[in-house]
């Protein structure tokens, strides 16, 4: 373990995918922001190490790894950097995926691969990686993962990303079961329309297919919002904020939506 390493091993550790932008972005700052300390990962290696940079310069204290979460050994090898450089692995939250605007029919054998590897396979090898960490480390730990409003309710022109984020609820609920013995909290958690790049490219995408120019499809959508306004990449912080604190202690298993009041079960 670095001397850094060691100074700040009762600090809690969290690692972050996607967090180079966007949602993961806005985790990673608020995480940091809670005391923890922050492994930031992301494919995007200037993303990863601005993000890191943000939370130094506020006073927290950060690391960027990049990674590409379909990859298992680098999954693996991104916790190993979290806990030689920051001292160990409380909360993995992962948070990276894709998306792409197809119909069913349209979905070529490369867009589910690709889909699956990085919205299924990601959360997959980092759940292994971060629970072997924990259980040898013996404290405990939480695993949090991305799913989505899309994970509850299947959306046309976006069946494949709709399985994905299913596929991760069923991980969750299966992990929870099987880490439960070893203090390890397994939850995911669902953002609905958000105002973020890759729901800019949704928007294009979906307008491909209704015949709206851009931002219309977005407009469209978000009238399906209950509290009337697109979800920022803060309003998700917050909720995982609370998966990451003693307060959730009690909680796992659960998939729960944070939408603004699109699905409501």
């Amino acid at each position: 373990m670095s001397r850094a390493g060691r100074e700040r091993t009762q600090q809690r550790v969290a690692v972050v995918t996607g967090a180079g932008r966007g949602i993961g972005a806005a985790i990673a700052k608020r995480l940091a922001a809670d005391g923890f300390a922050v492994m930031v990962s992301d494919v995007d290696v200037r993303t990863a190490a601005e993000t890191a940079k943000a939370i130094s310069d506020a006073g927290g204290r950060a690391e960027s790894q990049v990674a590409d979460v379909a990859d298992r050994e680098a999954c693996f090898a991104l916790v190993a950097e979290a806990r030689e450089e920051l001292g160990g692995l409380d909360v993995m939250v992962s948070n990276a995926g894709i998306a792409q605007v197809k119909t069913l029919l349209e979905v070529s054998p490369a867009d589910l691969e690709h889909m699956l590897g990085v919205n299924v396979g990601g959360v997959l090898w980092c759940l292994q990686a971060a629970a072997e960490a924990m259980i040898e480390r013996g404290r405990g730990g939480k695993i949090i993962s991305a799913s989505s409003i899309a994970g509850h309710q299947g959306f046309d022109h976006l069946g494949h990303y709709s399985a994905s984020k299913f596929a991760v609820r069923a991980l969750t609920q299966a992990a929870a079961k099987e880490l439960a013995p070893h203090g390890i909290t397994v939850n995911a958690y669902c953002p609905g329309i958000v105002g973020t790049a890759m729901w800019d490219e949704i928007d294009l995408g979906l307008g491909r297919y209704l015949g709206t120019g851009q931002g219309e499809a977005l407009a469209q959508y978000s009238q399906l919002i209950a509290l009337g306004r697109v979800q920022t990449p803060e309003d998700v912080a917050s909720f995982v904020s609370y998966l990451a604190s003693p307060d959730a202690d009690y909680m796992t298993g659960q998939a729960p939506m944070i939408d603004g009041g699109i699905v409501m079960v």
